[in-house]
């Protein structure tokens, strides 16, 4: 069990599989999904909603929205290690940012902002998270309002007009 009283909170590390790379010989964009997926698995699990709880069909917490920045390549035999930082929560919902660090070389090789929501899978419906579940959130919560706000939260993509050529 990792220690949840980091701020963040580090998740198991993990090395890039040779499937994960793609033909420009870098890990391929999916599976930096994955290793923050993975990441969250940790976290949901943790807070007692992860892949147990959506087993027993009472509930589960789907991903709404996710937005990746590409910082640096990772390769073949890379260790990673993702980096979690609860932004905020409500009663249904959590907005969180992962971070995932090459170990060794300690550079940030990609991020992940996502929202949550948590759901009643015999309705499917959005539906407000458990009480022990509200409670693990309000610790991270405590530790994590000290953390600087990445820069990356909030990042709006796009291309700027420009006059006609």
């Amino acid at each position: 069990m990792h220690d949840f009283e980091t701020a963040p909170v580090i998740c198991p590390a993990e090395t890039v599989l040779e499937d994960w790379i793609d033909y420009n010989g870098h890990l391929n964009m999916a599976f930096y999904n994955v290793l923050f997926d993975h990441g969250v698995d940790h976290i949901f699990d943790w807070l007692g909603i992860g892949e147990a709880y959506a087993r027993s069909g009472e509930g589960s917490c789907f991903i709404m929205e996710a937005h990746v920045h590409y910082l640096q390549e990772l390769a073949l035999g890379d260790n990673v290690q993702v980096h979690f930082q609860l932004l905020g929560y409500d009663s249904k919902r959590l907005h969180f940012f992962e971070q995932l660090y090459h170990v060794e070389a300690g550079y940030l090789a990609a991020t992940s902002e996502q929202l949550g929501m948590h759901v009643d899978m015999r309705e499917r419906r959005s539906a407000p998270f458990p009480g022990h579940v509200r409670e693990k959130l309000e610790f991270l919560r405590r530790r994590h309002v000290k953390l600087a706000r990445p820069a990356q939260v909030g990042h709006v993509m796009g291309l700027k007009p420009h006059a006609a050529e």
